[in-house]
């Protein structure tokens, strides 16, 4: 697939400020940028300014190789003022709802104004921030949806109206009574706690995130097309269940290139990680890592701790800075004679250690980035959950797929020592879980090597492309 110089089709792509959110449409990016298109990537400043920084620390730099030189990073505001909260997200949604349609007006305006021959044909927002498709419409762009999560959690929010209506939710979105949730036979159910929107110890939070889910199910049906980063083999039935969907994933990075635009963390690499992995037998090591925003009491990462040394497992564990109650990590005493046994790094290459031979399973929070990660690497999981979807792919992984372990909380909420010390144990000793994990791999990536919705997905913007400017495009 080529484009003939001159006029090329050029997409401006707008992710919700989050990781997960960033990184597998930067991913989605890189490989429409292959095809010749251009993309203008646009973050709100202060992650912009987050990628740029942590690309100088891990010694990232831009590479000019075809890729990234039809991708261009770029910023807007986010139109909160000096003495907001900068850590107040739903302060963050408010502000991006008000403000953000007329910064990103003013860039297609000006984009289309200082280049004739690559004005914006089409937009690609999260579908977290749907309401940006009127934008898009308004500046005669076509208005794209991307979802991050899995299907499954896409698929439920159409049926929030039906929900609310026949009981089964009350106003904030809680399932009530002792009530499961069922779309299909072949997709897990979700149980009371377990919806994307849950927050069940902050009913105020989970009433914006349900308020959320609602705005999602409006700004659906104006989607031309609705993008997921899954593929139909995984989840059929909840493929099926969403009228127009198109699986494109799983998104992986195409490459190893040390790029800005290739890696868009938060957090600067450690890759000294790799290297201290190579002196590993092969499946011997448990990688741990919550993601970027689980948060972990002290008295839990404590147990955690413990338990990992009381496997007596290498183990590789990923501690951002901010992961014990938002401040540093305070060990237990005597904690770091581990030595040899485990490493530490505050943020790792994650998809690089999975793929190394020496990785026997995956302590996750089960972050559809993450579980994709892992079922594209054949890696078993020791599932921990923290808010959101997570729940619902935990049992993907643990009931539908079984390449996975529960590691489940007492009482009071706290997962201990020992039983994270028997469920590493039991990944170990039962072969099933890698045996199921890597027929997983094969389908992952059986969708990965067909590519076909992709291509006819980049088919049908260079299309649009030629019939919006009359130019000489050519497939």
């Amino acid at each position: 697939m080529a484009v003939i110089k001159g006029k090329r089709p050029h997409v401006l792509v707008v992710p919700y400020p989050a990781q997960g959110h960033v990184k597998p449409l930067m991913k989605l990016s890189r490989q429409i940028a292959r095809h010749g298109i251009k993309v203008t990537f646009v973050n709100i400043e202060c992650i912009h300014e987050k990628i740029v920084a942590a690309a100088k620390m891990s010694g990232s730099e831009e590479e000019d190789d075809q890729e990234d030189g039809n991708i261009v990073l770029t910023s807007v505001p986010d139109g909160r003022g000096p003495d907001d909260d900068q850590n107040d997200t739903f302060k963050l949604l408010e502000s991006l709802r008000n403000t953000m349609p007329g910064f990103l007006t003013s860039l297609i305006e000006n984009i289309n104004s200082s280049n004739s021959d690559e004005r914006v044909s089409c937009v690609i927002a999260d579908v977290t921030i749907g309401w940006l498709l009127e934008t898009a419409q308004q500046m005669r762009a076509e208005p794209v949806l991307f979802s991050p999560p899995s299907a499954s959690a896409l698929a439920i929010i159409p049926h929030i109206p039906r929900l609310l209506e026949e009981g089964n939710l009350d106003s904030i979105g809680t399932i009530k009574k002792d009530d499961i949730i069922r779309l299909s036979e072949n997709i897990p159910p979700w149980r009371k706690n377990e919806l994307t929107w849950s927050f069940p110890a902050d009913l105020e939070t989970q009433k914006i995130f349900f308020e959320c889910s609602l705005r999602i199910e409006k700004a659906l049906p104006q989607a031309k097309w609705l993008l997921s980063n899954t593929c139909y083999d995984l989840e059929p039935s909840a493929c099926d269940l969403i009228p127009g969907l198109l699986p494109v994933g799983p998104l992986l990075e195409t490459n190893n290139l040390k790029s800005l635009s290739n890696s868009c963390n938060f957090h600067p690499e450690d890759a000294s990680c790799l290297s201290w992995l190579h002196d590993k037998p092969p499946g011997s090591v448990v990688y741990v890592s919550f993601g970027s925003l689980a948060v972990l009491s002290q008295q839990q990462l404590d147990e955690l701790a413990l338990g990992l040394e009381l496997s007596g497992r290498a183990f590789l564990w990923v501690v951002r800075s901010d992961l014990a109650n938002g401040s540093r990590a305070v060990y237990p005493d005597g904690f770091l004679r581990v030595g040899k046994l485990g490493k530490i790094v505050e943020w790792a290459p994650q998809e690089m250690v999975l793929s190394h031979r020496s990785i026997a399973c995956f302590l996750s929070h089960c972050g559809w980035n993450s579980t994709l990660e892992g079922l594209s690497n054949g890696v078993p999981f020791l599932s921990w959950p923290y808010f959101a979807d997570q729940h619902h792919n935990q049992n993907y992984i643990c009931d539908k797929w079984e390449i996975g372990v529960r590691i489940d909380p007492e009482e009071n909420g706290i997962r201990t020592r020992h039983e994270i010390k028997t469920k590493i144990e039991m990944v170990f000793s039962d072969a099933r879980f890698k045996e199921n994990a890597m027929k997983m791999k094969e389908i992952c990536w059986k969708s990965v090597g067909e590519g076909a919705l992709l291509t006819r997905i980049l088919r049908h913007l260079l299309i649009i492309s030629a019939n919006e400017h009359d130019c000489g495009c050519c497939l």
